[in-house]
């Protein structure tokens, strides 16, 4: 398996069009016309999200890009000591470099400000948008492909992804033990098909069980099924930086705290009538 194309989709003098920036904006486009039609189910205006969108765009990116540059990069000269020296190098995403973590978080927050700007219900709001992230996340993968990144140890599994040299990082660099012919993990795209399957299951769950869910459970669902496939995932990760001694990083972390807040959320919010439920949203 080889990318089809390079990064670049279109290169006007010092100004280039790259294929991530672009997958990213359609990714988020996508997951925000399927948030659009479930609030609009919910009997809201669904013209809001688009009013909404460029403030979780803004959030998202800034909390990827910190959250990659901060705790995802890998200690040593190429890690987050490049980007102390040389600061400005923060703002260049050019080549990859977000975390979805980050990413998260710095979303959150800004469709909780806007929400409260707007005094909508940020509950009917985080469902909508835990039913379109996952498709969205699945497209903006394609991105890690085009640019030979987010890739796992060597395989010999026949669907093993080829790296160029240039784009390898160490130790897999190193062409006599790990040649031209070397093969790795697809991890993004094992990332991927997790999404597709928890957008399918997310929305299966919506619209099977729109009676019994209550607002704000499909976030608490997605809460723990996207963090579940992560938590295993990143044990294959080959650009993190992993608690000395241990086959866990920071992400392993996360992941369980993720998990665990939600589902003892999930659970007390339906041990409670559907009018304090509500309020905790």
């Amino acid at each position: 398996m080889y990318p089809p194309v390079g990064p670049v989709l279109v290169e006007i003098g010092p100004f280039a069009l790259r294929w991530y920036g672009v997958l990213m904006i359609v990714a988020f486009i996508v997951a925000a016309a399927i948030a659009a039609n479930y609030v609009a189910r919910k009997g809201q205006n669904s013209s809001i999200v688009w009013d909404g969108l460029i403030w979780v765009l803004i959030g998202a990116v800034i909390g990827a890009r910190l959250y990659y540059v901060f705790i995802q990069s890998p200690r040593g000269p190429n890690g987050i000591e490049r980007y102390l020296s040389n600061p400005i190098t923060i703002l260049n995403i050019t080549e990859g470099g977000l975390h979805i973590f980050g990413g998260f978080v710095g979303g959150a927050i800004a469709l909780w400000l806007f929400a409260r700007q707007r005094n909508l219900p940020v509950a009917i709001y985080l469902d909508a948008v835990a039913l379109g992230m996952p498709l969205g996340q699945a497209i903006a993968r394609l991105g890690n492909f085009i640019n030979q990144e987010l890739y796992g140890p060597p395989t010999t599994l026949p669907w093993g992804l080829r790296i160029d040299p240039e784009r390898r990082i160490a130790p897999f660099d190193d062409l006599t033990r790990y040649p031209e012919s070397t093969r790795f993990h697809p991890l993004f795209l094992y990332e991927a098909l997790w999404n597709l399957a928890g957008f399918a299951l997310l929305n299966a769950i919506a619209r099977r069980f729109a009676t019994q869910l209550r607002d704000g459970d499909l976030i608490l669902i997605y809460a723990i099924w996207y963090p579940l496939g992560r938590f295993f995932l990143e044990f294959l990760r080959t650009d993190s930086w992993f608690f000395p001694g241990t086959p866990f990083n920071a992400v392993h972390v996360l992941s369980v705290v993720a998990i665990t807040v939600a589902v003892v959320l999930l659970v007390r919010r339906h041990r409670v009538p559907a009018s304090a439920a509500s309020a905790q949203a």
